[in-house]
């Protein structure tokens, strides 16, 4: 019985660790107690590929960690583009939330590769982020059949020109839904092959649709 009791003993002392995080830090699977900040980490938004002076799709975000790597709320963020000519981000600064995470936008320049420095003030570690750019394209073709538009995302610049190729025995259409008003003209519904264009100067993303079949759905996205 003794024994029994001190197996008790051992399994509670256990459980306790358990839930205290067993022993602090990221080490356990309880919660971080963060301490100060030691470091700035890449959490996402690294080495995009776009197009030239167009906002980055996706944030730049960077996570605050301490000495046992924890993240740090609070902890305010510089941002800072590296090199001229190559864009700029918004805010300058920003400050990591409850997950120690702070994040801005991103706009690259005339560079074909772009360097973004976040930094802290007595923080020792920084972080750096990338980002590559490329002339937009003039033209896009995006594919109709089998109950898709291929591809689903297509990217133009400013006046430029997306063509629609009809294929298979299925009917089906462009109907736009969303985007910058007033919105580009729709198709007719086709059957088999035929073609359709849209010329559009715009900046901003357009959302379409095939009516005749709702759950087909795409995009274009027009840039500088």
């Amino acid at each position: 019985m003794r024994g029994f009791s001190v197996r008790l003993a051992g399994l509670g002392v256990a459980l306790l660790a358990v839930g205290c995080g067993g022993g602090g830090g990221n080490g356990g699977t309880g919660p971080c107690s963060p301490g100060a900040a030691v470091q700035l980490v890449t959490k996402s938004g690294d080495e995009q590929s776009w197009y030239f002076d167009n906002p980055l799709p996706a944030p730049l975000r960077v996570t605050a960690l301490d000495a046992a790597s924890c993240p740090v709320p609070g902890v305010v963020v510089n941002w800072a583009v590296v090199g001229s000519g190559a864009g700029a981000v918004s805010p300058a600064q920003s400050t990591t939330d409850a997950s120690g995470v702070a994040s801005t936008t991103d706009s690259i320049g005339a560079v074909m590769r772009q360097t973004v420095n976040a930094s802290a003030t007595g923080v020792p570690g920084s972080a750096t982020l990338h980002a590559n750019a490329a002339t937009a394209p003039a033209t896009a073709g995006v594919g109709i059949a089998d109950f898709s538009f291929t591809p689903d995302d297509a990217v133009i610049k400013t006046g430029g020109t997306v063509t629609w190729t009809w294929g298979g025995a299925q009917p089906h259409n462009v109907t736009y839904d969303g985007g910058p008003t007033p919105l580009p003209a729709s198709s007719a519904t086709h059957t088999g092959s035929g073609t359709f264009q849209s010329t559009i100067t715009t900046l901003g993303r357009y959302t379409y649709h095939c009516s005749v079949h709702p759950q087909m759905t795409a995009s274009v996205t027009v840039v500088h």
